[in-house]
């Protein structure tokens, strides 16, 4: 086997840094500059595009939106299920009492529940809730305990070992002749009513201040080059500066994009360490509890599902659908993925015979198959599931998570599985419940200043005005974070 070099993109970085004073071009060091003045070259003066187009952004504006916030964090809330089960429940031996060990149990007299033994497909019983933790703890022993009679045998666990594992779930409730509802004691009408009170799971987030800065000299800003440069507006010219300015809005902006991606909240200890000993962050306001934000990777892996080790076979993908089914069964959702992941993909679905031809639907692209292949998305079919998959630049990449340890030993982020379209999430500044993207950036903005992107000159060169300094500094700063909702919806492939 032949051994390629260099290994997949060997990192070479081209940028440097020096000191302000120091940007000027200097002749008379000797060397090669001494040649150069002696005989003139061949000089191409365009640049080469070694790298292709080096920009990695695009990812967030084509699956979510942007919106404005006046705060220091964002607050959403989230549904919860709607029906009544819970998993991990005990059940005493050779009896028919119930300990709920997940959640807050919610059982009442009358309530009909179903109780499954994941490990024994065998082991079904249906049974009437009889007393409950829930309306009477003392007498319960307990506020977890449930007591139920099985419609058809004597007990629910009639082991001599208490069951560890079992999954319960309402499916209905019975009532006798003449009741007068649902209530906590007795069957001629005593006791309490009882009902239910929806609940609500809540996330947060806090924007990060992202900064850079680019600064060229008052001579080095009037020092023409030899390498023609083109500026994001189109402009062209001799003027080095520009291409050094170009380059470091394009780098931020997607910095923008990237940490809303990395992103990641410090502990209580290590944003202690930040606060102390990072520039800009000591005496800062908020307190070192308040540094980092939750990136794409961070929410998925703290509340979304995560694939490890994804081989490429059907069964493995499937896996991914039976899972999908157990949330919230979103129909249509998109497929970033690393060069690897993607080729696996491809020959899983080259052995299915056509698979997927003709049979999906481009809802999500207005229902055109020209418009999804334009922007770079195949489609593709499973059980009642579209997706729309596409190599993710991010992921490829030699100067971030591509490279050598992606094709070699494997990089820790193969892609993601994002759901397409709208979430409904209650807004509470609004009081009423919204929609919104499920994947969308909040940035700081209001009628005194907006930081979604902005940028300022400083110094006394190129039109700046604002101090004596022989120089032209350019400023950019943006003030973001990222909402994941319905991150149970979100699948991470990891190797």
């Amino acid at each position: 086997m032949g051994v390629l070099s260099p290994q997949f993109g060997s990192l070479i970085p081209s940028q440097t840094m020096q000191a302000l004073e120091g940007n000027y071009l200097n002749f008379a060091t000797g060397g090669a500059n001494d040649f150069a003045q002696q005989y003139l070259p061949e000089i191409y003066e365009a640049e080469v595009e070694r790298y292709g187009n080096r920009t990695l952004g695009g990812f967030l504006r084509m699956v979510g939106a942007e919106m404005p916030m006046m705060s220091d964090q964002v607050v959403w809330s989230e549904q919860n299920r709607l029906h009544i089960a819970y998993d991990g429940v005990g059940c005493t031996a050779a009896g028919s009492q119930l300990t709920i060990n997940n959640g807050t149990n919610v059982l009442m007299p009358n309530m009909t529940v179903v109780i499954m033994d994941p490990n024994d497909p065998s082991f079904t019983v249906k049974a009437i809730v009889d007393n409950s933790g829930a309306f009477d703890p003392v007498g319960m022993g307990a506020a977890n305990l449930v007591d139920v009679i099985p419609y058809t045998r004597a007990n629910v666990n009639a082991g001599a070992v208490a069951k560890t594992n079992l999954k319960v779930f309402v499916y209905g409730s019975e009532f006798g002749k003449g009741s007068t509802g649902p209530v906590t004691t007795g069957q001629t009408g005593a006791g309490d009513p009882w009902s239910i009170q929806p609940s609500f799971s809540t996330f947060s987030n806090k924007p990060i201040i992202i900064r850079d800065r680019y600064a060229v000299s008052g001579s080095d800003a009037s020092q023409i080059g030899w390498v023609e440069v083109a500026t994001e507006d189109g402009a062209s010219g001799y003027l080095w500066y520009l291409k050094a300015e170009g380059e470091t809005r394009m780098r931020f902006e997607d910095y923008l994009e990237i940490a809303m991606v990395e992103g990641e909240l410090a502990n209580a200890v290590q944003g202690a360490a930040i606060v102390a000993n990072v520039p800009s962050f000591a005496g800062a306001g908020g307190g070192a509890g308040t540094i980092g934000t939750e990136g794409l990777f961070a929410a998925i892996n703290n509340g979304g599902n995560v694939l490890s080790g994804y081989a490429g076979g059907l069964q493995d993908f499937d896996q991914v659908l039976e899972n999908l089914d157990t949330q919230g069964a979103i129909e249509e959702n998109m497929l970033f993925l690393d060069r690897k992941t993607e080729l696996l993909f491809d020959n899983m679905l080259a052995q299915q015979n056509s698979y997927g031809a003709g049979g999906t639907s481009y809802g999500v692209f207005e229902n055109s198959e020209d418009m999804a292949l334009n922007l770079g998305f195949s489609g593709f079919r499973r059980g009642s599931y579209d997706f729309y998959k596409t190599s993710w630049k991010y992921l490829n990449d030699a100067s971030t998570r591509g490279g050598s340890s992606n094709f070699v030993n494997g990089d820790n982020i193969d892609g993601v599985l994002v759901p397409a379209g709208t979430s409904s999430v209650y807004d509470q500044l609004l009081g009423t419940n919204i929609r919104r993207p499920f994947l969308h950036v909040r940035y700081r903005a209001s009628q005194a200043d907006d930081r979604r992107m902005k940028s300022w000159l400083t110094g006394s060169v190129g039109g700046a005005a604002t101090s004596n300094l022989d120089a032209m500094e350019v400023n950019f700063l943006s003030e973001r974070c990222l909402c994941t909702q319905a991150r149970n919806n979100f699948v991470l492939f990891t190797a």
